[in-house]
């Protein structure tokens, strides 16, 4: 009898397989929309590659010359704000949460802070962002995350990042408050 022929009648083995394979591996930007409270111009994310549910994100963002952001940073040579750079990166993060937010319509996932930032090579017109995002921490109303973004297969920036789930009836003046615990 070959590999083929042979089937396995162990349910732990096929729950097992099955827990630890992604729950959709891909999302486009309707998929996105869905999720991410988020929308043009401050939508950083266009397409999610992977997704491993509670873990991992892989998300891309295309960097184009249309970019509002460009207008003023800097005209004649145009480079991608750091700090956007890590937006996108918690963005992913947060897509990745809010997958597992069944009132996630009521909620918002709040940046409650950002360690570690580092920036190694400039993102300009024409780049394709690669966003890898893990879970290091994660309650249900907070997570801390580890991010990183590529270009060409090299590291362009990479930070943690720290989030908050709140309420959107909350005010943004009481934000700040539920960022203290997180």
């Amino acid at each position: 009898m070959t590999d083929m022929d042979q089937t396995s009648d162990d349910p732990t083995s096929e729950a097992a397989a099955e827990a630890s394979t992604p729950s959709k591996t891909a999302m486009d930007i309707g998929d996105i929309l869905k999720i991410l409270p988020h929308r043009y111009p401050f939508l950083l994310i266009d397409r999610v590659i992977e997704l491993v549910r509670m873990k991992s994100i892989v998300a891309l963002k295309n960097v184009t010359i249309t970019e509002p952001f460009f207008q003023g940073h800097f005209p004649e040579k145009p480079i991608m704000p750091g700090v956007l750079i890590v937006e996108a990166i918690a963005q992913a993060g947060g897509l990745l949460l809010l997958t597992e937010v069944p009132n996630r319509d009521e909620m918002l996932m709040v940046f409650t802070g950002i360690e570690k930032a580092r920036f190694r090579r400039p993102v300009v017109p024409g780049d394709q962002l690669r966003i890898e995002v893990v879970v290091r921490a994660w309650r249900m109303t907070a997570a801390r995350l580890e991010g990183k973004a590529y270009v060409d297969g090299k590291v362009v920036c990479e930070a943690t990042v720290t989030c908050r789930l709140v309420p959107r009836a909350m005010g943004a003046g009481n934000a700040d408050s539920a960022g203290d615990e997180a």
